[in-house]
């Protein structure tokens, strides 16, 4: 299974203290991870800047070399995850968006997201 994430999903474990990687273990057993190129791109210009969202990124940046990185069409993020699912290679999406989230599950593809205060849950189609 192919576990896509997006910025806020690797902006996670700074801004809402979730174990990102033990939590997909949790919820899922055996995942690979992948990330879009655009999140990339978001990541790091949201590093340049400063305070919690800077770190956050930069922490995101930094937990994007645990996974595959996906090349796509489209240069914004989220239109680069809806692509990515709606052709497939995205098993799942991992997102804290609700409008991403609501694209992607109108697209037939399940989302992981946060629930309670530091745990992870799915939502299907």
């Amino acid at each position: 299974m192919t576990v896509c994430l997006d910025t806020s999903a690797l902006m996670m474990p700074v801004e809402c203290d979730v174990r990102l990687f033990e939590e997909l273990d949790r919820v899922l057993g055996d995942h690979d991870l992948a990330v879009p190129r655009a999140v990339v791109t978001e990541l790091d210009s949201l590093a340049d800047g400063g305070g919690e969202e800077g770190t956050a990124a930069s922490v995101g940046r930094d937990l994007t070399d645990r996974a595959r990185v996906l090349d796509h069409e489209e240069s914004y993020a989220d239109d680069a995850i809806v692509e990515l699912a709606a052709a497939g290679e995205c098993d799942c999406v991992v997102t804290n968006d609700r409008p991403l989230r609501d694209r992607v599950l109108d697209r037939g593809v399940p989302v992981i997201g946060l629930r309670g205060q530091n745990k992870l849950a799915i939502t299907q189609p």
